[in-house]
């Protein structure tokens, strides 16, 4: 059964090998804007997010303790904003399952463990962006119940 913890830097190689993966699905699906097999974080400054309450990671793992999905959160809220409320929300900046254990689960069970810490921690509501190049993603987040909160639209000139 798959189980989820925060990430400790003995994660730190196994959590880079996964953004590759991220960053694979968002090259694949848009070339023109991501590059590709890179990481949008080098080790060090893993260390740093570690570090800070305020940008929590977790890892979901397999029974044998292979580190199969992580999610990357941070804290926010606008304060004082003119036309914003106060409300705390947590941002999901990153969420992956290894492409070998997509359909097991561990995408559920790890958005299931950051959705109780934020219930928990008393944020407003938890938001992620995803990119419409990405559909597997876009069903993933519609089956766990999320609705879009805006739409980021472009032309490409």
């Amino acid at each position: 059964m798959n189980h989820v913890r925060r990430a400790e830097s003995k994660d730190i190689p196994r959590i880079m090998e996964l953004l590759v993966q991220v960053d694979m699905v968002h090259h694949n699906g848009r070339p023109d804007i991501f590059k590709g097999p890179v990481t949008k974080y080098d080790a060090e400054e893993l260390s740093e997010i570690l570090a800070d309450d305020t940008r929590p990671i977790f890892v979901c793992e397999n029974d044998d303790g292979l580190v199969i999905g992580h999610a990357f959160c941070i804290h926010k809220q606008e304060v004082d904003h003119a036309v914003l409320t106060d409300i705390k929300t947590l941002y999901i900046d990153d969420i992956c399952v290894d492409e070998a254990f997509r359909g097991t689960g561990a995408g559920k069970t790890l958005y299931e463990h950051v959705l109780a810490y934020a219930r928990e921690k008393g944020f407003y509501n938890m938001t992620l962006n995803v990119w419409s190049c990405n559909p597997g993603a876009i069903r993933f987040y519609e089956a766990m119940g999320l609705t879009p909160q805006r739409i980021g639209m472009e032309i490409v000139l």
